[in-house]
């Protein structure tokens, strides 16, 4: 595991965008799992006005770690607020991006998506096998979209699962940990102080950990970076 901690989100945003770069720096096919959430938002920002004319897009393949199962315009969309911060901002083949198509039937888009990471993402035991996983993790310590009361959606066989939000009901497409921790590379993007809580608890193991999802992330390539601000690890300090 590695902790990299700057001093602002904004700190955090620019050198995540500079690692960004580097993943996809080798020439080779690139296949990414994006997250959604508040901090991705300043990150593609970023991503976009920095690095936009920097990277082969051609070489980039985008998909969604979850999503809201709302259509695509909406405002909940994960799909809508990368659209907005980052895709219409660069050039990148449309036949690169696979979306979680959140206006279908939920069960049934769960199915198709854990085909579609089956079928076009190389796979290492058998288990499709991201280059990189970007995470979130909320104020509760769920992250993707499994939340604590649904934990055992981590252990489920499938690439892909039906989660609901524990307050509103929503539904949501997730893939499961089985795929993130095959990825060659995770990383959790994590700021704010609401956060430091939670992200004490996992990084230091401390009692009750293992309630929260996020505390499951554990790539068998062991390549775990934590982007945080002071905010978040606070209590690392």
């Amino acid at each position: 595991m590695e902790l990299r901690i700057k001093e602002t989100k904004e700190q955090v945003a620019e050198d995540f965008s500079a690692f960004f770069k580097e993943c996809c720096a080798s020439g080779e096919p690139v296949h990414i799992a994006l997250s959604g959430g508040s901090t991705p938002k300043i990150v593609f920002d970023q991503l976009a006005s920095e690095f936009g004319k920097d990277i082969d897009w051609s070489q980039v393949y985008l998909y969604w770690g979850d999503e809201r199962c709302v259509p695509p315009a909406d405002a909940e969309s994960n799909y809508k607020m990368t659209v907005d911060h980052l895709l219409s901002k660069i050039e990148i083949p449309k036949t690169n991006i696979y979306r979680v198509k959140g206006e279908n039937d939920p069960e049934e888009e769960a199915k198709r998506y854990s085909e579609v990471l089956q079928e076009n993402i190389p796979a290492a035991n058998g288990i499709p096998c991201f280059d990189l996983v970007i995470l979130g993790m909320g104020d509760d310590g769920h992250t993707a979209s499994i939340f604590p009361h649904q934990i055992a959606l981590w252990d489920m066989p499938e690439n892909c699962r039906v989660a609901t939000h524990p307050d509103s009901g929503q539904k949501r497409v997730t893939i499961t940990g089985k795929v993130i921790n095959n990825a060659k590379t995770v990383a959790f993007l994590v700021t704010g102080a609401g956060k430091a809580e939670k992200v004490t608890a996992i990084i230091n193991k401390t009692e009750g950990y293992k309630q929260y999802p996020a505390s499951l992330v554990a790539p068998k390539s062991d390549e775990l970076i934590w982007f945080l601000d002071q905010d978040a690890a606070a209590g690392l300090e």
